[in-house]
């Protein structure tokens, strides 16, 4: 058996990047160094980091096919409300999905995060 246990995701400036998750979704950081910043989402139930790339960038697209999905226990409606007024753009309305209600962002490297109601 296998289990995913982190994600982290190469972006193209580290600090830009973690003032949008920090500031625009008010993720909490749990730790920062120069190459690496880790979040914890969820009362840290859950983590994971955006850090420096590891291979060079030029010409290449960052979050194409990646998506990332976070359970939240808000209103979604009131989420999605609270993070428009923080300067988040949600990419279309929120949807009905087999999973719960949900909207989907982006973030600047163009992965896909998804807010989600579970059922």
């Amino acid at each position: 058996m296998m289990t995913l246990t982190f994600a982290s995701l190469q972006v193209r400036d580290l600090e830009a990047s973690k003032a949008f998750y920090s500031q625009k979704l008010g993720f909490e950081i749990e730790s920062f160094n120069p190459q690496a910043c880790v979040f914890k989402y969820n009362k840290g139930q859950a983590s994971f980091a955006i850090r420096t790339p590891l291979e060079p960038l030029e010409g290449k697209e960052l979050g194409v096919g990646v998506a990332l999905w976070f359970a939240v226990e808000e209103e979604i409606d009131s989420l999605r409300a609270e993070l428009a007024t923080r300067g988040l753009t949600a990419l279309g309305p929120i949807i009905e999905t087999p999973f719960g209600r949900a909207f989907h962002a982006q973030d600047l490297d163009g992965y896909k995060l998804t807010f989600l109601n579970e059922k």
